[in-house]
């Protein structure tokens, strides 16, 4: 979900503030900064009473692709049938 994505971005630009503020340099002080700032952020969503590993996955894009285009073509198939009818009750 979306609050994920957003708490992993909050985390990252976290980290990415606080290595040039610190000057912090190499990737052991990088890493540990990044996972105190996961830390951090997973602990507020806690406190919030957010669980990310009890949200509920979001649809997969492929997946909602099709669907989408499967409900279009099924109401332009309603929606043809549809004039069709009109156009036989219709006089001319």
């Amino acid at each position: 979900p979306t609050l994920t994505i957003a708490a992993k971005n909050l985390a990252t630009e976290m980290t990415n503030h606080n290595v040039q503020q610190e000057d912090l340099q190499g990737e052991p002080d990088i890493t540990g900064e990044h996972i105190q700032n996961n830390k951090s952020v997973r602990k507020m969503l806690g406190q919030r009473g957010i669980k990310p590993e009890k949200l509920p996955p979001s649809e997969d894009i492929k997946k909602l692709e099709r669907r989408v285009r499967s409900e279009e073509k099924k109401i332009a198939k309603k929606s043809g049938s549809f004039l069709e009818n009109k156009n036989k009750k219709e006089p001319k």
